[in-house]
């Protein structure tokens, strides 16, 4: 999600090493999502000219990921003049907080930052509209007959919008419909709103 106002790049859910974690444990699963997700990162980089990036949650997966953190001190390092913030997730409780080379400040929810309050759990703040993450929302747009496909989304409903995942490797979670919430699909370079009647 972007803040043009105050430059603000807002990432929730990346997952970094999640592929690794699993192929640690024998699981076989595909390789070189670390580079795409930063790769996918760098366009939104250059596209936007962030100030700061604050990732709500989740940064790494587990212990394991942390065999990628050569590959992400190299990006960072491309990046320095950039200031980031993690704001610490379930996840991140178990993977632990970045190396303090990465130079990430790494804070505890809710992170306020302007009209926002930056999350990792979706949850009401008494003065901030919530940004988070955690659920990794998908939605469902039913075409003719069986036909369906399966997308990330934003969700909002009252003070709150939840972000989709960024990571490549982390699966979703079908919200439900429900009175005042609001869909916004992403696929491929398009974000939409999703008609209410088409449900999710």
């Amino acid at each position: 999600m972007w803040w043009p106002g105050r430059r603000v790049l807002f990432v929730a859910d990346l997952h970094l090493g999640k592929a690794a974690t699993y192929r640690a444990l024998g699981q076989p699963v595909p390789g070189g999502t670390t580079q795409q997700n930063l790769a996918r990162l760098d366009v939104l980089i250059q596209k936007h000219e962030p100030q700061r990036i604050v990732f709500l949650g989740d940064f790494l997966h587990a212990a394991q990921a942390r065999t990628v953190l050569a590959a992400v001190e190299a990006w960072r390092s491309l990046h320095a003049a950039i200031a980031m913030t993690l704001v610490r997730g379930n996840h991140d409780s178990r993977a632990g907080d970045p190396p303090p080379e990465l130079g990430i400040e790494v804070v505890d929810e809710p992170f306020l930052l302007g009209p926002f309050a930056c999350c990792h759990h979706p949850q009401v703040h008494a003065t901030h509209f919530v940004l988070a993450g955690h659920l990794h929302p998908v939605c469902r747009l039913q075409g003719r007959g069986r036909d369906s496909v399966r997308l990330p989304c934003f969700a909002s409903d009252g003070q709150q919008a939840v972000l989709p995942a960024f990571g490549e490797f982390t699966g979703g979670w079908l919200m439900e419909s429900a009175p005042g919430r609001r869909f916004h699909a992403v696929g491929g370079d398009a974000v939409w709103a999703v008609p209410p009647r088409e449900g999710c």
